[in-house]
Parts: C-alpha cells; sequence; structure tokens
C-alpha cells in the first residue's frame, strides 16, 4: 500500500479513538459498528482511571498494585510504562474537554478501589467516568479533518497479501458488502464478554476482532484469563447486567451474604476492596449459597450525584439502594488475554495491530487491577497512532489479497448454549472435568459459528494451564487452599 493510504482503526471505543486521534497527521479510516459513543463498552465504565496524582503516589507504587492484583504475571516493563504514563493521559484527556470531579479547593477527587493501597482513581460525573471520556474523544475525532469516520460497518474479513495485511471487508447495516484498502490495519474491538451467560459488557462484545485475527494466523497470549466483575446487579434472566461500582466498595459499601453476615470478613487483609478475582469467588460462592447483596444505605443523600448510574439501573429494576441492599452476582468483565501484541501494538502479522482490550502486551498479567482499563487504551492507543503516524506505509506491491474472514456466526440457540457452557465452565472457579467437557460440546458447535471456535481456543488455554494463577482459578488444583483463596 502506498503512504497515502489511510491507516483503518476498527473500533469507536476509547482505545480506538486514542488511536485514531493520535494516528490523525495521517489520513485515517475509523469504522465502527454505531454512530458517535453508542455500542461502545467503554461507555459502560463506571470506575474513573489510575493514575498516581495523589499527595505522595508514585508510579512505581501504582505498579507495585497492578503487578500484586495481576499475581505477578505482567509484563514489568508494560506496566511501568503505563504507571509512568498514566498522569500525561489525565492532563491529555483533560486537555481534549474530559471534566474530573474535583473536591471543594478544586483538587481532583480521588476514589480508592479493589487492589489499590490508596486514593489514586479519577473520576468524571461520579459513576460516569467511561460516558464523559467517551463524549471528548467523539467530539475531538468529528473535528479532526484526517478522520473519515463511517458507522454501521460490521468488520468480518482481512486482506492479506504475502503475508502482510492490507485492508478489511466490511457489511454494512443496509447488508451490503465494501473493502477498505489501508496501510496498517488497526483492531481495536474490545473485549469477549458476549460469549458468557452473564456479562458487564454489550451482548456483541463477542471477541468478533480476536477471532478474525486469530483466523488470519496472528499470535494470541493468555487467553486463558477472564475476569469477573464482582458485583454486577443480579438481573434474573437478563445477558448484559448492569455494573455496580467497585467504587462504592471504595467508598464504605460492604458485601453481605444471605444472613446479612459481612462476606469479605477474614478472607483477605484489604477486605471488600481485595483484587477482583478473589471477590469473584467470594461472591459466586455466595451466590450458590442463596444470594449475596452490597449494602451501600449509608451513602444516604449523596446517591443522585456521587452514583447516578448506578442508582438509575437500581431504580429501573425496582431497587433502591439508599432503602435496601442490592443483590450482586459476578459477570464476565474484561479480558486479560488476547492478540500478543509489543509495546506499540504491532501483532505477529505485519501490517496488523491491536489496542484495547483485544491486545494483549502483558501489562494486567493474570488479573487487572481495577481501573487500568480506560488507562490501557488512553496510553497504547495513542502511543499506537503516534508509531503509525511517524512511519511509512510499505509500496504496494500488486497482486490479489486472499481473504480471511469470520464465516457464520451461531444461530441464537447456539449461541445461547455457548454462552451457558462457557459460564459454567470458564467462570470464577474452573476445573479440568468441566473445561474438557465444555470443550468437548464446543467442537461440535464449532461447525455451526466461529463464536465457538473462538470459544474452543479459551477452553484449551484454560486446560492447559493446570495451576491456579489470578482470575485462572481451579478447584482441582491440590496447591490451592480452598475456593477463595488468594492465587
Amino acid at each position: 500500500m502506498s503512504g497515502d493510504a489511510p491507516i483503518i482503526v476498527v473500533g469507536g471505543g476509547i482505545a480506538g479513538l486514542s488511536a485514531a486521534l493520535a494516528a490523525a497527521p495521517a489520513p485515517v479510516l475509523l469504522l465502527t459498528r454505531r454512530p458517535g459513543a453508542a455500542g461502545a463498552a467503554s461507555t459502560l465504565a463506571q470506575g474513573g482511571i489510575a493514575a498516581a496524582l495523589g499527595a505522595g503516589d508514585t508510579p512505581a507504587a501504582h505498579a507495585r498494585d497492578t503487578c500484586v492484583a495481576g499475581s505477578h504475571h505482567n509484563d514489568v516493563a508494560m506496566v511501568e510504562l503505563l504507571t509512568a504514563s498514566a498522569p500525561a493521559a489525565i492532563a491529555w484527556l483533560q486537555a481534549i474537554g474530559v471534566d474530573f470531579d474535583r473536591d471543594a479547593d478544586g483538587r481532583l477527587q480521588l476514589g480508592r478501589e479493589g487492589g489499590h493501597d490508596r486514593a489514586r482513581i479519577a473520576h468524571a460525573g461520579g459513576d460516569g467516568t467511561g460516558a464523559a471520556v467517551m463524549r471528548a474523544l467523539v467530539a475531538a475525532a468529528r473535528a479532526q479533518p484526517r478522520i473519515r469516520r463511517i458507522a454501521g460497518c460490521d468488520v468480518d474479513a482481512l486482506a492479506v497479501r504475502d503475508g502482510q495485511v492490507v485492508g478489511v471487508s466490511a457489511t454494512l447495516d443496509d447488508g451490503s458488502r465494501q473493502r477498505f484498502d489501508g496501510r496498517a490495519v488497526v483492531l481495536a474491538t474490545g473485549g469477549i464478554g458476549g460469549l458468557f451467560a452473564a456479562t458487564s459488557n454489550p451482548a456483541d462484545a463477542d471477541g468478533g476482532g480476536l477471532a478474525l485475527a486469530l483466523a488470519a494466523g496472528a499470535a494470541a497470549r493468555d487467553l486463558e484469563f477472564v475476569q469477573f466483575h464482582p458485583t454486577a446487579l443480579a438481573v434474573p434472566g437478563l445477558h448484559s447486567l448492569p455494573l455496580v461500582t467497585e467504587a462504592l466498595r471504595g467508598a464504605g459499601a460492604r458485601l453481605l451474604d444471605r444472613d446479612g453476615q459481612p462476606l469479605m470478613a477474614g478472607v483477605h487483609p484489604l477486605g471488600d476492596l481485595a483484587p477482583r478475582d478473589i471477590v469473584a469467588r467470594r461472591v459466586a460462592a455466595a451466590v450458590h449459597a442463596g444470594g449475596a447483596w452490597l449494602d451501600a444505605r449509608h451513602i444516604g443523600v449523596a446517591w443522585p450525584t456521587a452514583f447516578p448510574t448506578v442508582l438509575a439501573a437500581c431504580l429501573a429494576h425496582a431497587i433502591d439502594p439508599r432503602l435496601q441492599p442490592i443483590p450482586v452476582t459476578p459477570a464476565a468483565h474484561f479480558h486479560m488475554g488476547g492478540l500478543a501484541t509489543d509495546a506499540d501494538g504491532r501483532t505477529s502479522l505485519p501490517g496488523l495491530f491491536a489496542a484495547g482490550e483485544v491486545a494483549c502486551n502483558g501489562v494486567h498479567g493474570a488479573n487487572r487491577l481495577a481501573s487500568n482499563s480506560l488507562l490501557e487504551g488512553v496510553v497504547f492507543g495513542r502511543r499506537l497512532g503516534q508509531w503509525l503516524a511517524a512511519v511509512s506505509g510499505a509500496e504496494n506491491r500488486g497482486g490479489e489479497a486472499a481473504w480471511v474472514g469470520l464465516g457464520p456466526a451461531l444461530p441464537p440457540p447456539a449461541l445461547q448454549r455457548l454462552r451457558a457452557l462457557m459460564g459454567a465452565a470458564m467462570g470464577p472457579v474452573r476445573n479440568h472435568a468441566g473445561l474438557q467437557a465444555a470443550l468437548d460440546e464446543c467442537e461440535g458447535l464449532a461447525a455451526e459459528g466461529w463464536q465457538a471456535g473462538l470459544a474452543r481456543a479459551l477452553l484449551a488455554a484454560a486446560l492447559q494451564r493446570r495451576r491456579s494463577l489470578g482470575a485462572h482459578y481451579r478447584d482441582d488444583d491440590a496447591s490451592m487452599a480452598g475456593p477463595v483463596a488468594a492465587a
């Protein structure tokens, strides 16, 4: 492709928009499923953005908490890059219009969440950080003349010539297909939560970008590590569950069992603010035994301003958190694994790059630290965009490209069955028998749709890791001391 060909960015969440804006000195083509911020998992993020901004805090302390939460499976160089870049990421977001919450003295109001040893989470609009950040990013992208955005595109094929990715093909909302040529393709397509029975993600966060890259031969990393958020709103029969932000526990809310007893007492030194893998296992066990609740009644009159998103979601389901504890359950939330990338977002396939949740450079290890996800999207998305803007595109060598596609999707009944399988076998607690049975069933389902093929890869990775580590907890690992032991 010539240097005049655009950089194609697939995905309009925080990572895709950050990459597009940073690359915009070059021509950028941004392909999204929906207009604006609609449909992006980033918009739903209630937690804030972690950064060492408070008195006495340092990037090294932030890095330490990140590695502890990740069970030291993290790539230390990536962690240091992330945490050192965090204050500048906050400053950049402020420069493009994100109005972070401030205290009475005008200082950034920093909250505390699970796994952090201090308050270092910047929020915007209380529990509406994701929506606030996305509004600013979308506005900045619309104002950038070098970014051409096409919404209503479902990218489902990659063009590969002589081992290099040179474009994509998409199905448009009207059912037509269109090919887009580019000098680089950036996948910023999000995670895999939609493959599980209960998720905090949009239903179409189904790993399509990951599956497409794997089909083209890109290398993967850490596919077995799936984080479950401990506190999604427990709404029977609902697939995409509203999130009940961890910041509530940072503000003093307590998890309770069916008898009203503190759920995390004696489980971990950080109690309700223990790393998410530990809390999720404990909540899952409580749900199985009769239920789990989050008591945040003490928030009182501050509910509408401090946690308006959670309050609205609860009231929509006839729950008033000002008067009663909130029923909660774990839900598939974040994929620590994904396409293997370096610090600049390069995958193993020339011409193909990745940023955000679909990528894995090892920064999160075996379990992501709270409020590092939006940060990752900004830091590594911008870094990737800057790198692409600085390098010239490969020359067009001519010749026909081979197309690698996803193939058919699972019909709705089969997809529902797959989600149930993944929720049971790849949940907060796993074992060989459950993983193997799910893998065997996926072998048959894979002939019906690509989602089962992706699930098969996740299950195979989980089977291969026989010892518990972080979010990958196996109750048949004899070295572990119980269902809520720290990994």
